[in-house]
């Protein structure tokens, strides 16, 4: 099979691997991890992971994967690296600064996270954390495809050999959306599997389905922080007692000097 050489976005890096991937047999695993930080920072981390059978029937596979855009747009490549399975792992990484630049990372990732919305609420010393998504391809391989990549191609790719296989994404594909929220999980609008850690998984239907995936969770000031403003406020009201008791202090003492100047100046007269 020749492999297709060109500059991809994510998108694109996504029905390349699905297409190879599934033509050779092999199995695709994507797992896209967020977490959030207490301060609404965080980093996004998303994994492609191909069995053995791929580095056997496409050994050039690594070199035909150009990334250039992908790094340009800020992520962190690292790979394709081989497993100790044999297979081949590839690690796309980035930062953000709070949660607009995390929905816009997530949307660059496309299907099967479809629409994901990270929010934040900040009041006062709370906070409330929110993440949503619709997960799932429900056009199946064509999902992967946008209308840029179809118009290129003259259609969706490695449609017509797909069909002839007879592979859909349910005996080839895998994906889940893991997130960490900080604070205290809301379980009635929360529908993840909880992990030991505390990571909230979702795993994604390839049947063609989609699931709304949501998670809320409030953050409340940290133990530390409950005890920080009544030390800080008592702080602040025996400041201002010293301060005041300072300046009552100091005209004390320049009233007491200037008695005792003027007594002597008394004294001094014949």
């Amino acid at each position: 099979m020749t492999a297709v050489r060109e500059r991809v976005n994510l998108r694109r890096l996504a029905i390349l691997l699905a297409g190879l991937f599934v033509l050779t047999g092999c199995q695709l695993d994507v797992v896209a991890d967020v977490v959030v930080n207490p301060d609404g920072t965080g980093t996004i981390v998303v994994t492609v992971e191909a069995d053995a059978e791929l580095a056997d029937e496409v050994p050039t596979i690594a070199d035909e994967l150009v990334l250039d855009d992908v790094r340009a747009a800020g992520w962190i490549v690292d790979g394709p690296n081989p497993t100790p399975e044999g297979g081949l792992l590839l690690t796309l990484n980035h930062d953000f600064e709070g949660k607009d630049e995390a929905t816009n990372l997530l949307r660059s990732l496309g299907p099967p996270f479809n629409d994901p919305t990270i929010g934040r609420g900040q009041d006062g010393d709370s906070a409330t954390n929110v993440a949503r998504a619709n997960l799932g391809l429900p056009d199946g391989f064509a999902a992967f495809a946008d209308d840029d990549l179809q118009s290129a191609l003259g259609g969706v790719p490695f449609a017509a050999r797909l069909e002839e296989a007879g592979v859909d994404p349910s005996t080839s594909f895998n994906a889940e959306l893991r997130v960490t929220l900080p604070g205290e999980l809301v379980a009635e609008e929360t529908n993840a599997e909880v992990l030991d850690d505390g990571t909230l998984q979702w795993n994604v239907p390839v049947d063609g389905t989609v699931l709304e995936a949501s998670a809320r969770s409030e953050q409340s000031p940290s133990t530390g922080g409950v005890w920080a403003r009544p030390v800080a406020t008592l702080a602040l009201i025996l400041l201002i007692t010293w301060l005041g008791f300072m300046v009552i202090f100091i005209i004390y003492v320049a009233i007491a000097r200037w008695r005792r100047s003027r007594r002597y100046r008394r004294r001094a007269l014949p």
